[in-house]
Formats: C-alpha cells, structure tokens, sequence
C-alpha cells in the first residue's frame, strides 16, 4: 500500500462520525429504576422493562434527558422542544426485546458545531493546499509557524438511545468476534441510557477524527455525564468513510468502522481504510457499503456484514412512550448547570496565569487535572501559575505515567506540587530532579522543601559563593578557554560541566553558565 501523504494528493478522505456515550453518571437506567453498574455480577441488574417483557411499560429518566441537553447545549445544538422515542428492529442476541428504543429524525439537540484546532506532525495530514471547510464556504486559515489550523466540523445531531447488552468473546486473539470459540451475554448494561452524536461528514483525515473524539470526550467529562471511559466501552466510535477523487462533489460508496474503543485504533483503522479503498479504486475494483472491523493485532480491517440501510431496522415511533415537550424552563435549568467548558478554560489560563496553550490545553482538557491545577494555584499564587502548569505538563505527567498512576488518586497533594514548582522557579533545585522528588514526596507525603533539605539536593544559587569555582575551572582548562575565544562555542558545555563537578552537583548550571560567559568576554 501507498502512504497516506501520496494517497491523499489523489484522493479526498470523506469522514463522518458516530460517537455513543454512556450516562455513566445517573444511578438508573433509561427506561426503568434498575441500578447502573459495568462491576457487577453478570444479569443482576435486569427487569422486566429493560428485558423487554410483555406488560412491561418504559418511562423516561428525566436526568438523562438532563443530560443530552446539557450535551447539546455545550456543543452548540439547537435543543428541539418536541421530539419522539422510535422503536429500531434487529435480531441479535444483544437485545432480548429485538428492537432498541431510539429516537428518530428529530433528536433532542439538532445542527450543532464544534470548532476543532489541529496542530503538530497531524496538521501535516490535511494538504497544505486546502484553503476551505468540507462546506466550501468556510475559509481554513494555518499558522505560517506550524501549519496549524481551525476547522469547523458540523454536528448533525445529538439523540438519546438505550444501550444494548454487553456481549463477552470467549477465544481467539484478543478476544474479539471474528475468531471467537462462544459468546456470552451481560444484560446488564441493556437499557442504559447513551447518547449518540452524529457528526456531518466533515472530517478529512484520520488525526481530526482522533482529535474531534478527544475534544468531544474532555466536553462530556466537564460536564459530568459521563466518565467516558473508551476502555471499558462507556464510549465508543464507529467511523463512516469514503474517498473521491481531488476536486470531485458527489461522494464515494462508505464503509463503516464498528466499535472503535481507542484514540489510537480510530486514527489507525482509518488511515488503513483510506489505504485500502485507495488501492482497490486504483486497480477498478469497487467499494461496497459494508460494516467492517479493525483487528490492532493484524493492523487490518475485515468484513463484519453488509451495511444496514434505516429500512431494514423497521423504524415506527414508540407505542409505549408519548411525544416528548421541553419546556423552556426546563432547557433553561439545563444551561445553568453547565460549567466552564474546556475551551474557555484554556484561553483563561493563558490570558490570566500565563500559561503556553498546549500546556492549557493538557490542563483543561480534564476536569480532575483542571481542579488539581487551580489547587495548587491557591497554595502557590498566580504569579506562580506558568512554572506550575509547566511542573505539571512535564514533570508530574511524565512521573504519572512512569508509576502507571492516576492524579485523581492524589499519590501526591497540590500543596506538595505547588512547593515544588516554587523551588523549580527560583532555581533551588535542578529540573533533572523533579522526578526524585516526587517520589519522595509520594512516599513519605513530606513537603518539597523538606525532602529537597533532607537529600541536600537545594543547588547553590549565590553567584558570590560560585566564583571561586569559575575561576578554578578556568585556570585548569586553558585548551577549552582558547578554544571558546577561537569561535568553538560547543565547549562552553563542558566547561558548565566542569563546574558542576567541582562543586559536586551543588551549583546552579545556569548561573554557572552566566558567569562562565562573562569570564571569557
């Protein structure tokens, strides 16, 4: 196969998707009082509504709804005062009932945007060359710095559903459908309310998918409707796509990638079907519209069934659930309680605190981090603020991962985070021990100035005290100091050296390296 740079110089990767998330927050489930739980044992939390028993009648979860809206709301929807619940046919083993409680054309949250800024090695994906949104109106401007740029991605719309059951492959690698011995069923998740977000086809490339999930997921984990967990399935993605040919309108047959459960396996079964339809274009053969499945193992799709037209699901309105009304009372309550968005949080951290964007960006992106961060900005003040989102982009991030641990467990406090940033910013210990600290830290739960006294790790920053040592280096090493006079600027790096030895790890490398300077000028 071709990569995806040369692909794309021939063909427009057309991309819309279909994003399902778990009300993970509520404790029951759409249509009946049973409990909401992924942990517990296998078809305990199951009734007669949710198993779809003759007699049974369903009603509305008003938080649920609740939440869609907010949803809605947050993504910049048009909230739809009436709306229906439908009834969508299929026979599987999912869904004992045969048919899943939908909403039809008209959603709750309808004709929404989200505007989604893309950066880095993926903004290299998009030509260079494509100056307009998949609208053709809308102009894409990139930094002449990086090549990044905003594209508008339109949201069809946002409409409520019921789960189906969770269906376990026992067998095979990995333990997926296609080579799977059995499979078992778990009603337990049958019935739990899930919203399905359903984008336009505005996507180009498989990085502003990724990052369009991304940015949906830190939407839903601010509000607090979800916990958005793509490893367990509370959220979940299938990608709709076809290619035409460069300057081409009418769109190409899609395939669709079922139940993406990752960041990573979005971005890649999607550069793999861009590939794939690609080479079978080029060769005359002929896309069909069908469902596939991305194997990460085998880094390949294959076929799962023809894909589904909205015939074949027999769609017809809910007997059993009336048409629904919000009221603009209830819309309203339903705005109120949406927080800080994470948008407006990162351009408040730069505009206020000062921090780079990425590093804002990081921060607000996740309400646990965002709230650790404003913590710590208490402890430590804002003028403080930079050096701390720095700490924690970099050092604290890095030993998380290091530890396979997670912040919302707090191995260590913002208190000790906000000591340490201090101690970072006016230069008292070296940045290549922060990562000893925090462990210290963690262990121990001492503040940053305690363990830093205590291992004598506090680096000496008095120039006064430092330029005996300069001048002792100096007068050993007449080589690199005429070297350095001679042009040879690279040998200033081991004269600092030099210096740090001499003081046996104590010195500042920075003042060293100023004073250093100063001497040879």
């Amino acid at each position: 196969m071709k990569k995806l740079a040369d692909v794309l110089k021939d063909w427009e990767a057309v991309i819309g998707l279909e994003v399902h998330t778990e009300l993970t927050t509520l404790q029951t489930k759409m249509f009946c009082n049973c409990r909401l739980s992924h942990d517990d044992p296998p078809n305990t939390n199951v009734c007669p509504v949710c198993l779809g028993m003759p007699g049974a009648l369903p009603v509305p979860n008003r938080k649920a709804i609740q939440s869609i809206v907010m949803a809605g709301l947050a993504t910049n929807c048009e909230i739809q005062k009436h709306s229906m619940f439908y009834r969508k046919h299929y026979f599987y083993p999912d869904m004992s009932k045969n048919f899943q409680t939908t909403q039809g054309p008209v959603a709750f949250c309808m004709h929404g945007h989200l505007n989604l800024e893309v950066s880095g090695a993926g903004a290299a994906e998009r030509p260079s060359w494509e100056n307009l949104a998949s609208d053709g109106k809308t102009p894409i401007r990139r930094r002449s710095a990086d090549s990044s740029y905003v594209a508008p991605i339109r949201i069809l719309r946002i409409h409520m559903e019921e789960d189906a059951a969770k269906m376990v492959h026992v067998g095979g690698e990995e333990g997926r459908i296609t080579e799977a011995t059995e499979s078992l069923i778990d009603y337990n998740r049958c019935g739990t309310p899930l919203i399905e977000l359903v984008t336009e086809p505005d996507l180009r490339t498989p990085e502003e998918a990724r990052l369009f999930m991304e940015k949906l997921r830190q939407t839903f984990l601010t509000l607090g409707i979800s916990d958005c967990s793509m490893e367990s399935g509370s959220m979940r993605c299938d990608g709709n796509i076809s290619l035409r040919r460069r300057g081409e309108t009418r769109l190409g047959t899609k395939t669709e990638l079922k139940n993406i459960n990752s960041f990573k396996s979005l971005h890649d079964g999607l550069e793999y079907e861009i590939l794939r339809q690609a080479e079978v274009l080029e060769e005359g053969g002929v896309v069909y519209q069908e469902t596939r499945h991305w194997e990460p193992s085998r880094r390949h799709t294959v076929v799962m069934r023809v894909k589904e037209t909205a015939d074949d699901y027999r769609l017809f309105p809910d007997p059993d659930l009336a048409p629904f009304d919000l009221s603009d009372e209830f819309i309203e309550e339903c705005r109120q309680r949406i927080p800080e968005l994470p948008d407006a949080k990162r351009d408040r951290y730069v505009e206020k605190f000062g921090l780079k964007r990425d590093d804002a960006s990081q921060i607000a992106g996740d309400p646990v981090w965002a709230d650790f961060f404003e913590r710590a900005v208490k402890v430590g003040g804002e003028k403080a603020a930079a050096q701390l989102g720095k700490v924690l982009c970099n050092d604290l991030a890095g030993w998380l991962r290091a530890h396979s641990a997670s912040l919302a467990d707090e191995p260590v406090s913002p208190e000790q985070v906000a000591g340490l940033a201090a101690l970072l910013a006016c230069d008292q210990i070296p940045s290549s021990k922060a990562g000893e600290v925090l462990d210290l830290m963690a262990k121990s739960g001492k503040a940053a100035e305690v363990v830093v006294d205590e291992q004598g790790m506090r680096q000496v920053s008095d120039a006064t005290a430092l330029e005996p040592i300069v001048d002792e280096v100096l007068a050993c090493c007449p080589d690199q100091v005429a070297q350095y006079k001679g042009g040879s600027k690279k040998v200033l790096g081991y004269l600092v050296g030099q210096c740090m030895k001499a003081s046996k790890g104590k010195g500042n490398p920075k003042l060293f390296n100023q004073l250093l300077r100063a001497r040879l000028h």
